[in-house]
């Protein structure tokens, strides 16, 4: 049984979803690792001089944390949509949604590293400038959202059905 073969369905087609994939799980968590681990050398800093600020400072930990929730949402609907049989546009389209939050996610986990590290030390000298960090933290966390929503786009555009039928 001979199969047609169409230039817009090649065998290596799927290759690309599997890469928006891992693109939007990995550089997801490079993000959210750093985002974490700079926010904690900042809060164990500050944590020396004012041991009862920790708790308040944790709010990077749980805004990088939450990029990685990103990626693995944008990673398990994308892997949903791929088959072995599939067009070249959906493997691209693919591969841009991975590649969309998974980088969005990175800017943002390393914006909010800094800006966590940087604003737990200085809530130890001025307290007034907590919520000043909470929020350049959430317009940081934002980044990862744009990068979230056009993930999702792209994804839903992957969903059309190709020409391989």
């Amino acid at each position: 049984m001979s199969q047609q073969i169409s230039p817009y369905c090649p065998v290596y087609s799927p290759f690309f979803g599997a890469m928006g994939c891992a693109a939007a799980t990995v550089f997801c968590c490079f993000g959210a690792a750093y985002g974490t681990a700079k926010s904690g050398v900042g809060i164990s800093a500050m944590g020396i001089l004012r041991p009862d600020l920790v708790m308040r400072s944790i709010v990077p930990v749980v805004m990088a944390g939450i990029i990685g929730i990103y990626g693995l949402v944008v990673s398990v609907l994308i892997s949903s949509g791929l088959k072995p049989e599939m067009s070249l546009y959906t493997g691209f389209i693919q591969l841009g949604a991975g590649l969309s939050v998974g980088l969005a996610g990175m800017a943002a986990g390393f914006a909010i590293g800094i800006v966590g590290d940087a604003g737990a030390r200085a809530t130890v000298q001025q307290p007034r400038l907590f919520v000043g960090m909470i929020l350049i933290l959430i317009f940081a966390e934002v980044l990862a959202l744009y990068g979230l929503i056009v993930g999702l786009i792209l994804n839903t555009k992957s969903s059309a059905e190709g020409i391989c039928n």
